[in-house]
C-alpha cells in the first residue's frame, strides 16, 4: 500500500470568501498535482449522489419545518456518505484532497449557530467520521458584519436558508470557528479574510505550499 493523501478542509463563515478564494488555488495546484488531487465539498461530495440528494434538502429554503436536531443529523450522514464514497478511497490512493467544509462546519453552524451545543454536534460527528479529522484546515477569518454585509450585496440571487439567519447567529458561529481555531493550532492555518482578495489569495497559497512542500 502506498503513503496515505492528505486532506485538507476549507472553512469559514459566510461571507469569508473562501469558495472564491479555493478556486483560485485549484487553479495553480492542478498542474503541479495532476491526478494526485481530489476537489470536493460538503454537504455533499465529488460524485455522491446520495448525499448530494441530502444537500439539496438542506440547503433548501421549501423546508422551513426542518427541526435543528434533525438538521445536525442530516449533516451527519451526507459528511458519512460523503467519508466513506469519496475522501476515505482517495486518501488510500495517496491523493490531495481538498474539501470546502469539513465536520468543524457542523460544529459551528449546528453547534454553536442553533446553539444545540458543540460537544453533542461533536458527538454525532464523531460516529460519522469515525474520529477522521483534517490533517490541517484552512480557516478564512472575518467579523459577522463583514460576511453579512458580502452576502447581500454580492450574492442576493443565491442566499441559501442557513445565510437569513439572524446576526447573534452567525456571531454564534464565528465563536465556535475561533474556540475551534483556539483548541487545535496545529490543525488550523488562520488567514485574515477581510484584507483584499489578492492578499487572501496569496497568503492561502504560501500556507498551501507549504502544507504540500512545494
Amino acid at each position: 500500500m502506498g503513503e496515505r493523501g492528505i486532506l485538507i478542509s476549507f472553512e469559514g463563515p459566510d461571507g469569508a470568501g473562501k469558495t472564491s478564494v479555493l478556486k483560485v488555488i485549484l487553479e495553480r495546484l492542478k498542474p503541479v498535482l495532476g491526478d494526485r488531487l481530489l476537489v470536493t465539498r460538503e454537504p455533499g461530495g465529488n460524485n455522491n449522489p446520495l448525499a448530494e440528494s441530502i444537500r439539496d434538502m438542506l440547503l433548501s429554503s421549501d423546508y422551513p419545518e426542518l427541526d435543528d436536531r434533525t438538521e445536525v443529523l442530516l449533516f451527519a450522514a451526507a459528511r458519512r456518505q460523503h467519508l466513506v464514497q469519496t475522501i476515505l478511497p482517495a486518501l488510500a490512493d495517496g491523493k490531495i484532497v481538498i474539501s470546502d467544509r469539513y465536520l468543524d462546519s457542523s460544529i459551528a453552524y449546528q453547534g454553536g449557530g442553533r446553539e444545540i451545543g458543540v460537544e453533542k454536534v461533536m458527538s454525532v460527528n464523531e460516529f460519522a467520521t469515525e474520529g477522521v479529522v483534517p490533517d490541517y484546515t484552512i480557516y478564512f477569518d472575518v467579523k459577522p458584519e463583514v460576511g453579512i454585509q458580502r452576502i447581500n450585496s454580492t450574492r442576493t440571487n443565491e442566499i441559501n436558508r442557513l445565510d437569513q439567519a439572524e446576526i447573534a447567529f452567525h456571531k454564534r458561529v464565528s465563536n465556535a470557528y475561533l474556540d475551534l481555531v483556539a483548541a487545535d493550532p496545529g490543525r488550523f492555518r488562520l488567514i485574515n479574510a477581510e484584507i483584499n482578495f489578492d492578499s487572501v489569495v496569496e497568503e492561502t497559497w504560501q500556507e498551501v505550499k507549504t502544507i504540500l512542500q512545494l
